[in-house]
C-alpha cells in the first residue's frame, strides 16, 4: 500500500499501468544525500497540532514534520556512516522590501512571525543539525539547483545520484526532484522523511515524481541500501572543512 493508493481512481491505476509509468531505476554507485529545507519555519518548534503551529509559523507542515524527523535521522547516519556527502538546503531571509523574493501565494508571509525565544525560523531543526564536514546552500527559490552552486558540489563529487527528504513533497522537493533529473542525475525520495501541510498534495506529489522523475522509496530501503555500500567513495570528504551557508 503506497500513500497514494487512496487517491486513485481504477482509471487512473490502469492507465499507469497500461503506460509503463513509475519503472524502477535504482540508486547509482555515488549517491549524495540532501535535506530540503527542515527548518523551523516549516516544522515549527515544538510537536504540535497543525493549526496550533501555523498560529505562530504560517509555513509550517506541524506534526507531519516532526513525524519525518525520525527517519531523516535515519538517512543522515546511514549517509555518514559511510563517509558519503550530506547537503542541507534552507531559504534565505527576504529583504525587508521584498526585493529579489518570488511572489509567494500566501497571505501571511509578508508578515514575518515573531518567533519564540532561541528559534529562528530559517534555522535548521536542531535534531537533525548539520555536522561539520555537510555543505548548507542557502536559496531564494524553490529548487536546491536554482542559481545555487549545488550542481557544482555534485559535479566535483561525481554523483551520480541524489536521494531527497525533507519539504515541502510538493514544492521545493518535487523542484528539486525535477531539476535534479533534468540534470541527468538518478534521484530517489525517501517517503517517509518526507513531508508537506497538505495530506494530498503530498500523496499525489509523490505519486506523480515517482511515475516521471524519481523513484519513491521506503526510507528503510535506502538506509539498507546505503549500508551495503562501501564507506571509501569519497575519501575526500573525510577532511572536509567545518559547515558554512554557502550560495
Amino acid at each position: 500500500m503506497r500513500v497514494w493508493d487512496r487517491f486513485l481512481s481504477d482509471e487512473d491505476r490502469a492507465v499507469f499501468e497500461a503506460s509503463g509509468w513509475g519503472a524502477f531505476l535504482g540508486i547509482g554507485e555515488r549517491p549524495a544525500l540532501l535535506v530540503t529545507d527542515v527548518i523551523y519555519g516549516f516544522t515549527g518548534h515544538v510537536d504540535e497540532p497543525m493549526l496550533d503551529s501555523i498560529a505562530t509559523w504560517p509555513a509550517s507542515c506541524g506534526p507531519n514534520a516532526w513525524a519525518a524527523i525520525p527517519h531523516i535521522q535515519r538517512l543522515l547516519a546511514a549517509f555518514r556512516g559511510r563517509h558519503m556527502p550530506v547537503f542541507y538546503s534552507k531559504g534565505m531571509p527576504p529583504r525587508a522590501d521584498g526585493l529579489g523574493s518570488p511572489p509567494w501565494r500566501s497571505a501571511r508571509l509578508g508578515r514575518p512571525p515573531a518567533p519564540p525565544a532561541g528559534f529562528d525560523g530559517f534555522d535548521v531543526v536542531r535534531e537533525i543539525a548539520p555536522e561539520p564536514r555537510d555543505v548548507v546552500i542557502t536559496k531564494s527559490a524553490p529548487s536546491v539547483f536554482f542559481d545555487t552552486h549545488l550542481m557544482a558540489y555534485l559535479t566535483s563529487l561525481r554523483v551520480d545520484s541524489l536521494i531527497l527528504c525533507g519539504t515541502t513533497t510538493s514544492g521545493c522537493v518535487r523542484a528539486t526532484a525535477i531539476d535534479g533529473f533534468s540534470h541527468h542525475l538518478r534521484v530517489a525520495v525517501a517517503e517517509e522523511a518526507t513531508f508537506d501541510r497538505g495530506e494530498a498534495s503530498h500523496a499525489m506529489s509523490l505519486f506523480d515524481l515517482n511515475a516521471k522523475y524519481a523513484d519513491v522509496m521506503p526510507t528503510a530501503d535506502i538506509v539498507a541500501h546505503i549500508q551495503g555500500m562501501p564507506d571509501d567513495l569519497y575519501p575526500e570528504l573525510h577532511a572536509r572543512a567545518p559547515a558554512t551557508a554557502v550560495p
